[in-house]
């Protein structure tokens, strides 16, 4: 066994030219060498070598068969190292990608919302000033100012029927406690007893009378409210996006007309190819949202033509019934308009609840 290491230790350590001729080494050095490492090698290293035997991180893999150079060794250490750092590189790249994808994609979002913007308030300047044009639909803007004027007038009667509502309610408390208290004394003052009831009577009717006309008032402004506040508002504010929209389409209309009459060389031409297209889309949102505001108002029109008329009926069979005292007409009005009454005291809390 010495024997083989010292061949194969003199065997290494002769170089090799290009040419596989033999290097300028003497002979005796060689000799010299492989001595020294036969020498270097004792028995309890060589029982240790052949007890551990190899490391699994050492192993090398030899790439020119047996008896290669030491050039074909390649530790399989560096191979899972160099593994292990191309994946770490790949996501780190990808990662790197997809942010810089989003970084990208929203400052092109940014970058377009500035130049809208800034089209946008350059034409709505233009256009206080008298300079710029804009679009205009001649029925569909009066009918459109036709409805913010009912607006307000109906906001008029929602405020005053409100009004008449809280004045009539405390009224109504008044007389509910003018009619306790006429009760009461009726049964302290025996001369006056007769009086005193006569009184209580009337009162306890207005009140009842007067609660039955509460709940027809009631109705009548909520129904308005639902009519001012959510159906005409709801049309309103599809208005506001037409108008946003017909600002935006004039905006892009003046911007390629300003185009067109520039010069036409190629980088201007492929601006106007860009404004074109714009200016299509922008035409495109602004004749959709022109056709959703008329039939809005179509529809408007008619649920509050139907509505107001329903209203309108109910409010002034349940005045006159109730000031002319017929209270059965009163009650036969809150029925044909389906009025559910609560009780009296439904919204005081049961003896249970306040234990």
């Amino acid at each position: 066994m010495t024997d083989s290491i010292m061949s194969k230790a003199a065997t290494m350590e002769i170089p090799i030219n290009s040419n596989g001729d033999t290097g300028t080494l003497p002979e005796d050095d060689s000799l010299e060498q492989a001595a020294k490492v036969q020498w270097s090698l004792d028995e309890k290293d060589l029982q240790q070598v052949m007890v551990s035997g190899p490391n699994l991180n050492e192993t090398s893999i030899v790439s020119g068969g047996y008896g290669g150079t030491a050039d074909g060794i390649i530790p399989t250490s560096s191979i899972k190292g160099s593994n292990m750092h191309h994946s770490s590189s790949s996501s780190s790249m990808t990662a790197e990608e997809t942010t810089r994808g989003v970084a990208v994609e929203k400052l092109e979002t940014m970058r377009k919302w500035g130049l809208n913007t800034y089209k946008c308030t350059k034409q709505m300047i233009s256009e206080r000033f008298g300079r710029g044009s804009r679009t205009v639909d001649l029925e569909l803007e009066a009918q459109i100012e036709v409805l913010r004027d009912t607006k307000r007038k109906y906001e008029t009667v929602l405020r005053l029927a409100r009004a008449l509502t809280n004045h009539f309610y405390n009224m109504v408390q008044t007389q509910h406690a003018l009619g306790d208290t006429f009760a009461d004394l009726s049964q302290k003052s025996p001369e006056l007893r007769d009086e005193f009831g006569y009184n209580a009577e009337t009162q306890k009717l207005l009140c009842k009378n007067g609660e039955t006309l509460l709940g027809a008032i009631n109705f009548f402004v909520s129904s308005i409210n639902t009519l001012v506040n959510k159906t005409m508002e709801d049309t309103l504010m599809t208005i506001k996006l037409y108008e946003n929209a017909r600002l935006e389409f004039d905006a892009y209309r003046t911007d390629l007309e300003e185009l067109s009459m520039g010069p036409r060389d190629a980088v201007t031409m492929a601006r106007i190819d860009a404004a074109q297209q714009q200016y299509q889309v922008q035409k495109e949102k602004y004749e959709r949202l022109r056709s959703d505001v008329t039939i809005k108002l179509k529809f408007l029109e008619e649920n509050k033509v139907k509505v107001m008329h329903k209203q309108l009926l109910l409010f002034h069979n349940a005045i006159s019934a109730y000031f002319a005292g017929n209270q059965q007409q009163l009650e036969q009005t809150l029925k044909q308009f389906n009025i559910k009454l609560k009780p009296p005291g439904a919204d005081k809390p049961s003896w249970l609840e306040e234990q």
